[in-house]
């Protein structure tokens, strides 16, 4: 069974920079620790990601899947799910929804469901989950507001 997460932060930078970054998929090994290998396999015809290749390592946990993405046209939420079961997962769906705080900063929610191919206690389940999650957000913060300010 998959267990949902979900969890918040809030971005110094408006929406379109914080949705550039989240859509900029080959870039993601530049700022993202986990992620070794990123590859757009398919496009939409507006130039989006459409599935995209995903080569991670964090230590015990390393896998190789891909993903399908989705868009709202005005790119205030963003989703994903597995296309097929890989080596660790057998069920992996997300979303960034980004909401526009009307003061120049971006509240961005993250939402991941993830079945494991590999058995997990649930209390430590839950805190690889947590650990994921914060790293993954805080990573995006830095990441968007360092280039906010260049």
């Amino acid at each position: 069974m998959a267990d949902t997460s979900t969890q918040s932060i809030q971005v110094h930078a408006p929406l379109a920079q914080v949705a550039a970054v989240i859509c900029d998929f080959p870039r993601y090994p530049e700022w993202a620790d986990a992620m070794k290998k990123v590859e757009v396999l398919e496009e939409y015809e507006d130039g989006y990601a459409a599935q995209v290749r995903f080569v991670i390592d964090a230590g015990p946990l390393a896998d190789d899947y891909t993903l399908d993405y989705a868009y709202a046209e005005d790119l205030s939420r963003i989703e994903w799910h597995l296309v097929a079961p890989s080596k660790m997962q057998k069920t992996l769906n997300g979303s960034y929804d980004l909401a526009d705080n009307s003061d120049g900063t971006t509240t961005v929610t993250y939402m991941l469901e993830v079945e494991l191919s590999i058995g997990m206690l649930g209390m430590f389940r839950r805190k690889a989950e947590k650990m994921i999650m914060d790293t993954a957000l805080k990573e995006l913060k830095r990441r968007v507001e360092s280039l906010a300010k260049a």
